[in-house]
């Protein structure tokens, strides 16, 4: 018994099994990558902008470590002897504030132990804040004529306040230095900036 033969069958149509992508298909597959596209741009700028404010406040705390750092070496060096300007007597120390209320200090420092010439062999230095940073005055010796003008030198900037404090025998602090009564130079030192976000570092220095 043989079998009936199946039904001829309608031929397919060309490409029925390979349909294209619809206009609204593209457009949300554009709209789509351009999502992610800039989502994509926004995580790389927020990225960069993390990595500058790092290195931002990185260059910062390290500039500030190096003002304490040499701060403190300077101060180690501090001798208690009086300098002239001319006809003028410096104290060895003389640590105040300005118009500002801001600290200014200028102290006589050891030089060379040996050296040629004899005015060399100390130096007078100063620290005070002009204009947000933090400045190191230099004068050429220990006694220098009336008109001698220092050299300065910014160390770090954007400080909005300098405070400095003596500490005298008696464990108190002071904002000024000489003390009648007192040694010519201060126990310890204690210093605060304040920057010019609000932040405040303290850093006690001790001298003797």
């Amino acid at each position: 018994m043989t079998a009936a033969p199946h039904p001829p069958q309608a031929p397919h149509p060309a490409g029925a099994g390979h349909r294209g992508f619809t206009l609204l298909e593209v457009l949300v597959a554009l709209a789509i990558l351009a999502l992610l596209s800039v989502l994509g741009y926004r995580a790389l700028a927020s990225l960069a902008d993390s990595e500058v404010r790092l290195t931002g406040e990185t260059r910062r705390w390290r500039s500030l470590d190096l003002l304490f750092t040499r701060l403190e070496a300077d101060l180690r060096a501090a001798l208690p002897r009086d300098a002239r300007a001319g006809n003028a007597t410096l104290r060895a120390w003389q640590g105040g504030t300005d118009r500002g209320g801001n600290a200014e200090l200028t102290f006589s420092r050891a030089g060379p132990e040996f050296t040629l010439d004899v005015g060399s062999a100390g130096q007078r230095l100063g620290y005070r804040l002009r204009e947000g940073a933090v400045e190191v005055l230099y004068w050429p010796y220990l006694d220098n004529g009336p008109e001698t003008a220092p050299t300065a030198h910014a160390l770090v900037d954007g400080i909005a306040r300098l405070q400095i404090e003596y500490l005298d025998r008696g464990g108190a602090l002071r904002e000024f230095w000489p003390i009648p009564g007192e040694a010519p130079l201060p126990r310890a030192v204690r210093v605060e900036l304040t920057l010019a976000g609000g932040e405040t570092v303290e850093r006690w220095l001790a001298l003797r």
